[in-house]
């Protein structure tokens, strides 16, 4: 039985309370984990690139030239002639029509290298990255790839019969190529589907990927 304590007020008395920690157990302190009846670990989400080289890169070109321009118009103000390129490019953009091949190239090359810095900007880029369920909120982690394929291949390799495995790990699909030397190739599925399957629900990851198991047998010496 617990005993009771005393809390001083402010008309000086003392109101007897009970230490409720032992009463209620240690329950609260699970309510979080899965499979105690709290919520479901949330995914981490995919994981963005910084991308410091693309970024970099197109930083220092777009510097470069700005830099250079305003050079030479500052040039110009105080009545010095204007660089050598920027009178040929005038000159070439006067002269050439819009369907002339050179406008056309330089165009699509221009609209290649926007193209990609979208594309840069939009995705989240590290796709050897598994995201893996979130325990909390604050924290999150993740699986590369090729960690989540050796240990796939490991179980595999574990399993009666089968002499060799490939695996190929994606974002959304599990693709193991499997050799059977002295079993039947259907018990051999069977048994690499059970084995893996667990395997693949024991990762982690917040979004588990599809398991595409194939089984042949090894091909003839000669």
């Amino acid at each position: 039985m617990n005993e009771p304590r005393r809390t001083p007020t402010r008309d000086g008395t003392h109101d007897q309370t009970h230490d409720q920690g032992n009463d209620q157990g240690v329950g609260k302190a699970h309510d979080h984990t899965p499979g105690a009846g709290g919520p479901a670990p949330a995914g981490s989400g995919r994981f963005w690139s910084s991308r410091r080289v693309p970024a970099g890169t197109a930083a220092l070109l777009l510097l470069g030239g700005t830099g250079l321009l305003l050079y030479d118009i500052a040039a110009v103000r105080v009545h010095r002639p204007a660089m050598r390129w920027r009178r040929e490019l005038a000159r070439q953009l006067a002269e050439r029509h819009l369907d002339d091949t050179v406008v056309l190239a330089g165009a699509g090359v221009a609209a290649a290298l926007g193209l990609w810095l979208i594309v840069l900007a939009a995705t989240p880029g590290l796709r050897g990255l598994l995201p893996m369920r979130r325990p909390r909120p604050e924290v999150r982690a993740a699986l590369q790839r090729d960690a989540a394929a050796l240990l796939l291949r490991d179980r595999a390799m574990d399993v009666s019969g089968v002499r060799a495995v490939r695996v190929r790990m994606r974002r959304r699909k599990a693709d193991v190529r499997a050799v059977a030397h002295f079993r039947d190739p259907g018990e051999v599925r069977t048994d690499l589907n059970t084995s893996l399957g667990d395997a693949i629900r024991g990762l982690g990851l917040a979004r588990p990927p599809a398991l595409s198991v194939r089984v042949a047998r090894p091909g003839r010496k000669g």
